[in-house]
């Protein structure tokens, strides 16, 4: 128990040191190009660029392959890739649809829509996310998850990789500090916010309804081998989804059932994503059990 609670501790290490140094360089960062972007912004891109190039050192360290990470073959990739975007369709594109109707989300009257700017949405949108999903996938059920199942046992580190998938949406702080006023320490002022948010109960149905997207795309990488094309795709199309939606709606703030998204967070989010997916997780995990044992994946 001891040692899994230390290999669950070891890549909020990595995170956080991702994150030190991202604090530490943006501040240089910003000084050589000046006030262009906020402190906030270079410091999360720098996070986030830290976190990736972790992946090498650490495929280095595990002397992990392509595979072993979750990348087929690349006729393989291609297929999963689209397999992966339709069933990320067919999983959110309901909740979208309830929350129309219920009238929680309404059309954003304020655009005047035409053909080609909606094009031009679709694709900018997909574009984003298709980056979000390279970026995340490899390192959460890629490397993270691969990782954590050679110490622990597989719920355990699906679960564990959830989490701290979870943790990662909410680091964040909007404290804003003009050019003017950046020092040194401006980055870990805002690291220490941002720590502290993780622990606003205002975000607290959302943070599970993460973990939840993350437990999904778990279960996904867990159960077929070479499988992170399907995660690369599902995540595509949810945050695809996802950023259409705020784009085409506005949350309707006094709709009775407002209680079903997080008001704090993106507006589709919260209590329906998460109570949605927990079913089709448990439904296939059911239909698992009856007719083959439950992550065949080594």
């Amino acid at each position: 128990m001891i040692k899994t609670i230390y290999y669950a501790l070891v890549p909020l290490l990595v995170l956080l040191g991702a994150i030190f140094i991202a604090c530490l360089v943006g501040y240089f960062v910003a000084m050589g190009i000046g006030d262009q972007f906020t402190i906030n912004k270079i410091i999360h891109k720098l996070a986030q660029l830290f976190l990736v190039l972790s992946i090498f050192p650490a495929m280095a360290y595990f002397k992990f392959k392509k595979t072993d990470i979750g990348f087929a073959g690349k006729a393989v990739f291609l297929k999963q890739l689209l397999q992966g975007f339709g069933l990320g369709f067919v999983t959110l594109m309901p909740v979208v649809i309830v929350l129309y109707g219920l009238g929680v989300n309404v059309i954003d009257q304020s655009q005047d829509w035409t053909a080609s700017l909606l094009v031009k949405k679709m694709t900018l949108s997909l574009l984003l996310a298709l980056i979000v999903s390279w970026i995340e996938e490899p390192l959460f059920r890629g490397i993270l998850l691969t990782g954590l199942k050679r110490k622990m046992s597989v719920i355990a580190a699906v679960i564990t990789s959830a989490i701290y998938y979870a943790m990662l949406h909410f680091l964040d702080s909007d404290t804003h500090i003009s050019y003017q006023d950046l020092t040194l320490l401006s980055g870990f002022k805002l690291l220490g916010e941002a720590l502290a948010n993780l622990l606003n109960p205002d975000i607290l149905s959302a943070f599970l309804a993460l973990v939840m997207v993350g437990i999904f795309l778990g279960v996904l990488r867990a159960e077929f081998k070479a499988s992170l094309g399907l995660c690369i795709g599902c995540h595509t199309s949810w945050v695809w989804q996802i950023k259409m939606s705020k784009s085409l709606f506005n949350t309707n703030f006094s709709s009775e059932y407002l209680y079903l998204v997080n008001r704090y967070y993106d507006g589709l989010i919260g209590p329906l994503v998460a109570g949605w997916l927990s079913l089709a997780i448990l439904g296939y995990l059911v239909y698992r059990r009856i007719n083959k044992p439950a992550f065949i994946n080594p």
